[in-house]
């Protein structure tokens, strides 16, 4: 079973694609921090989000989406921003025929960490063991969509 898993943001997204081996151990196929500058119109920044994730689906083919749900702060401007990036994604997810998985950020925390107050050095520390990661990562949103993989899998053991 190969996935997609998602961190969803607008400047800086996390997107890493999974896969559980036949041995049931969870595999990083890829990772990266998709960002987008500050620079360009705000339509053209969702443009450049939907065609990163499009054309990631094309290239590894997962079966599902899993995605965080947002976790809403006291920057609207932010928040509005965010959720905007995140119904590109799953509007891509929903034309290419992906299901989506939602997963809240305690929902996460616990499935990588065993408790849902973890903070971001917590999770990151146990992205670390639980799963085998060959290049330098660079943000934490990386490590964020990689513990998204990881929670689909805890929670769907496939």
């Amino acid at each position: 079973m190969k996935i997609i898993a998602i961190d969803p943001g607008y400047e800086r997204m996390g997107v890493a694609v999974l896969e559980k081996n036949p041995n049931g151990k969870e595999e990083l196929i890829f990772s990266e921090c998709f960002k987008t500058s500050a620079k360009i119109p705000h339509e053209e920044r969702l443009k450049l989000i939907g065609q990163e994730i499009e054309k990631l689906i094309k290239k590894h083919k997962p079966e599902a989406m899993a995605i965080e749900t947002l976790f809403f702060t006291n920057n609207q401007k932010t928040a509005m921003h965010v959720s905007e990036a995140r119904g590109v994604m799953l509007y891509v997810a929903s034309v290419l025929g992906l299901p989506v998985i939602e997963f809240s950020p305690v929902e996460i925390k616990v499935a990588v960490t065993g408790y849902g107050a973890s903070g971001k050095d917590q999770v990151t520390a146990m992205v670390q063991k639980l799963i085998k990661i060959a290049a330098k990562i660079t943000y934490d949103d990386e490590y964020d969509a990689i513990a998204v993989g990881l929670t689909y899998f805890a929670r769907n053991g496939k």
